[in-house]
């Protein structure tokens, strides 16, 4: 190959067929995969194959997107979402996801990894499709099927690391920098000496992805392990090139992030000092959450557990906003109040949450179904864009474990030993499960027949109904912080919630308590109708105590029943 400009080489191989195997031989010795191969058939470390292009009309020219507010985010696995554990066998599944209300599915990374059983976070090819899934073809197949229901499709990617096994990029130039560490190794190289060739290689795998997938956002992991100093960040580039492709392309394209920092500069435009990404991640809202649900207080739950911390998720987003962080030992983050609502995605369970416990509980092994039904009010009745773990709307009972199918022994040993050293404290609890063991992996996958047994079927029915619901209320579709208030009884540990619009109003009350308590509540002017109560027995409750109607003016307190929700609805009338 013929030496370039700024390390890079090129030669032109004549009549080469799709299908065809390569490597390169680097100094004449080591022959290794192409760092941006397009498909790995036989895994990390055998050669790269040259794909052909894809054909003409594979996907739907009219599909553009959807606007920002209207995503209803649905994370998947893509081994463990199916017995199958492919593409292909996510399409028959569709409809329903699309029945359920979900606008968009995110499918958990999906770079070649080691082996055919992981996360994804252990990619090392960032631009190929990972073989045991499907490869490139099993994707388009998947994106052209979620077009064609008017769903979105996203795709998580990493940027941050690279995995340990088949990781030989840093044969290739300097990926690397030995400035930085991140939890999982060498930091990527993105200010120091030549890295302006390593931003260029990792930006265009991301207009890769949304140019010739269609792929129509990207979930950027764990940008808190992005480190960069220089005077226009990695990241803002990033979004900025991913930005200008969609207004060439006359579609909606957006980039979301993963970051524990809670800071609002992640969303602010570059032009007010922020990084001009779309949304980001709120762990906030989540762990505020939880720590009610289950009253557990290690690690980072140490920082939540009132309703008040609740309350301030809905108005603000971030619950941390500067104050000192018993966790952290220090103080951490910043205010999000000006930061607008669509701008924030949140959740009751996602892979980190549930995958980071020694044992990959789901909450529905945590908590009751009372507390389920009240956990999927109060994610769906938010002013934010909501994400839901793959099985989460029936009350999935499978666990999603933290699985590794690595090839060499040493690498096998050393995550073995790193989970046990991480939860040598729980070992009361039982055995961490071997992450290299198969059985692993299957204990992980979905029970889907479940969503026909009698709580499971009911718990869907009602994320159906309240993601109907979103749409059918005015005052429910616009994502606004500022056409809402929220007022907290924290002994009682109820929170009620009045969003409104030019059209509608809707009074909502969350009841966190276990045990049923009388309150008074500041109920808006005028009479409002009960339109949901997860205490209904519709909804296998043991019944409510409100009443059909609440008035402004009742002198009298209302009775919620133990761990419950319930919304009440107001057509407007009279200007607020």
């Amino acid at each position: 190959m013929e030496p370039l400009e700024r390390g890079y080489y090129r030669t032109i191989a004549d009549d080469v067929d799709p299908g065809s195997c390569y490597v390169y031989r680097l100094e004449g010795e080591n022959e290794r995969p192409d760092p941006a191969s397009r498909f790995q058939p036989e895994g990390v470390h055998g050669p790269s194959e040259t794909q052909p292009r894809p054909a003409t009309g594979w996907d739907d020219p009219s599909w553009v997107g959807l606007p920002l507010e209207q995503y209803i985010l649905y994370e998947l696995h893509v081994g463990t979402f199916t017995p199958e554990g492919t593409f292909d066998a996510i399409i028959p599944r569709l409809d329903e996801l699309s029945n359920l209300g979900i606008t968009a599915i995110e499918l958990m990374p999906i770079a070649q990894f080691p082996g055919n059983r992981n996360w994804g976070y252990d990619g090392v090819y960032p631009f190929a499709v990972q073989n045991s899934y499907g490869g490139p073809e099993g994707l388009r197949r998947l994106v052209s099927a979620c077009h064609r229901r008017r769903m979105a499709i996203i795709l998580d990617v990493v940027y941050n690391h690279l995995g340990p096994e088949g990781n030989y990029l840093a044969e290739f130039g300097p990926y690397f920098t030995k400035a930085y560490q991140t939890p999982w190794g060498p930091a990527i190289n993105y200010d120091g000496a030549d890295s302006d060739q390593v931003r260029r290689f990792f930006i265009c795998n991301a207009l890769y992805w949304t140019a010739e997938f269609r792929i129509d956002a990207l979930r950027l992991d764990a940008i808190h392990a992005i480190v960069d100093v220089s005077a226009r960040p990695f990241l803002e580039e990033l979004g900025s090139c991913v930005h200008q492709m969609a207004q060439q392309l006359g579609r909606h394209i957006y980039v979301f992030a993963e970051s524990d920092r809670n800071d609002p500069r992640v969303t602010r435009p570059p032009e007010s000092g922020g990084l001009g990404l779309d949304a980001q991640w709120n762990d906030d809202f989540h762990h505020a959450l939880h720590a009610l649900l289950t009253g557990e207080q290690s690690g980072y739950y140490g920082d939540f557990g009132t309703v008040e911390q609740m309350a301030k998720a809905f108005m603000e987003g971030f619950v941390i906003t500067g104050q000192y962080s018993v966790f952290r030992r220090r103080r951490h983050g910043n205010s999000s109040r000006d930061i607008p609502a669509h701008r924030f995605v949140i959740c009751i369970q996602n892979h980190d949450q549930i995958g980071n416990r020694m044992l990959g509980e789901r909450l529905s092994q945590l908590v009751s179904l009372d507390a389920l039904k009240l956990a999927s009010g109060v994610l769906l009745l938010a002013p934010f864009i909501p994400l839901l773990f793959m099985g989460e709307e029936y009350g999935e009972t499978a666990p999603f474990q933290y699985f590794v199918s690595h090839s060499e022994q040493a690498l096998i040993q050393a995550v073995r030993e790193g989970r046990r050293d991480e939860f040598a404290a729980f070992d009361s609890i039982g055995e961490v499960p071997d992450p290299q063991e198969e059985a692993t992996f299957l204990r992980s996958k979905l029970h889907w027949e479940l969503r026909h047994q009698r709580h499971h079927q009911v718990l869907r029915d009602l994320y159906q109904e309240l993601i109907h619901l979103r749409r059918e209320l005015p005052a429910l579709a616009p994502l606004s912080k500022e056409e809402m208030q929220v007022a907290v009884r924290e002994k009682e540990m109820v929170i009620s919630l009045h969003r409104w619009s030019t059209a509608s109003r809707i009074l909502a009350l969350f009841h966190f308590g276990d045990a049923q308590v009388k309150v008074m509540l500041p109920v808006p002017a005028g009479d409002w109708q009960k339109r949901l109560d997860s205490s209904d027995q519709r909804w296998c409750g043991e019944g409510s105590f409100l009443p059909d109607v609440l008035c402004s003016d009742s002198k009298e307190p209302v009775t919620l029943s133990p761990e419950s929700f319930a919304l009440y609805i107001q057509p407007v009338s009279a200007k607020l």
